[in-house]
């Protein structure tokens, strides 16, 4: 049985605009039914690639593949509207002057017998078949971007774009929009790219995420995996704030405020990062800041001074100043807590969940690993 191509696939895609390289050899592939994040800070060429793969920018080189099929590449290029494309933007581009049910049919042929069946059908599904006789100017925000995603799922395009599509919602409404055309889009099985620069999105409705930086994927995979095993400290700090200990290896050692981690891949004088989460630290209310400090060999809690606190609504962010080297750390508390400015406190760390990796500032030696000979 022949093998099934991915819907969508990007193999080595490149664009450069007047000599200076935007995207970087992007290869990805997309599944029916799957939902891919192209997740990055702006300017970093995401939003460009969606636009390689509508076909209104030219790849300088590489290949765009819908079902198999090249769309874009060597062998030439196919209009925009051949590609069997959807897309949804920022801007919902809705027509003031035609009605909800009108806007929704626009895209579709006039001698289709089920066209107006078929966008009733798409209306009942984003819960607005009420709404089909109003205008835009009529609807809230978020009744006008349900009114695009039927619009652009309404010529069932096998793969589908969107490009910061939900930027333009408040946050409450935000979350369930989202979730809604989800649930429309895995049923209608067209291959998803979603364009977005926030981390929460991303993680809430890509089964890939592909994290860009300077043009180029650094890395990609599941949600789980891209957040857990980021590949350097700069991914790490893209999805959540994070804690940053400096320090340097001796005997395949490095010294912390919490004693000693083991850094068996680096060399001896190479500086390193130690990363952890503020959720990942907790604070040792049994000490209550008393207590011999810890020596470096204990592995233990480390005692600070609260700089301040501030309560976030679900939980407590509370900073404070390290005795050992004076470092700055933040903890995540759940709940009120809100300790005075000069409170000494305990903290402690998961090591399971510290990363370590080379310090991209200078380092004392040109190659920081250790390698097999």
């Amino acid at each position: 049985m022949p093998e099934i191509p991915p819907r969508l696939e990007l193999e080595n895609l490149c664009c450069t605009f007047a000599d200076k390289p935007v995207v970087r050899e992007v290869s990805l592939t997309v599944e029916s039914g799957a939902v891919t994040c192209l997740l990055g800070p702006s300017g970093c060429g995401k939003s460009t690639t969606l636009r390689m793969v509508a076909g209104v920018e030219t790849p300088t080189s590489g290949r765009i593949l819908i079902d198999g099929v090249e769309v874009a590449g060597p062998g030439g290029s196919v209009p925009p509207e051949a590609r069997g494309i959807g897309m949804m933007f920022q801007d919902y581009a809705l027509f003031p002057h035609l009605t909800v049910l009108q806007n929704v049919t626009y895209g579709l042929r006039r001698r289709e017998t089920s066209r107006e069946s078929r966008c009733r059908d798409l209306l009942e599904k984003v819960g607005l078949s009420h709404l089909a006789d109003s205008y835009p100017h009529q609807l809230s925000g978020g009744e006008q971007q349900r009114v695009a995603l039927a619009r652009a799922l309404a010529p069932r395009p096998r793969v589908m774009l969107m490009d910061e599509p939900f930027s333009g919602l408040d946050n409450r409404l935000r979350d369930g929009i989202r979730d809604e055309a989800l649930a429309i889009l895995k049923e209608e099985g067209a291959a998803v790219l979603l364009v977005t620069h926030e981390p929460e999105e991303a993680m809430r409705m890509a089964d890939q995420i592909a994290l860009m930086r300077d043009g180029r994927i650094v890395q990609s995979g599941a949600p789980y995996n891209v957040y857990n095993k980021p590949v350097d400290a700069e991914a790490a700090g893209f999805f959540s704030d994070i804690n940053v200990i400096h320090g340097v290896v001796q005997d395949f050692q490095t010294d912390t405020p919490f004693g000693q981690f083991l850094t068996p891949n680096l060399r001896d004088q190479a500086d390193v990062e130690i990363i952890i989460r503020p959720q990942h630290l907790k604070i040792d209310f049994d000490r209550k800041g008393s207590g011999p400090l810890p020596t470096l060999s204990d592995g233990v809690p480390a005692r600070g001074q609260v700089i301040r606190s501030r309560f976030m609504g679900a939980e407590s962010l509370v900073e404070l100043a390290m005795d050992h080297d004076g470092s700055s750390l933040k903890a995540t508390i759940p709940g009120v807590f809100l300790p005075a400015p000069g409170t000494p406190l305990w903290l402690s760390l998961r090591r399971d969940r510290c990363l370590v990796f080379p310090c991209k500032r200078q380092s004392k030696v040109e190659d920081p690993f250790l390698r097999e000979v």
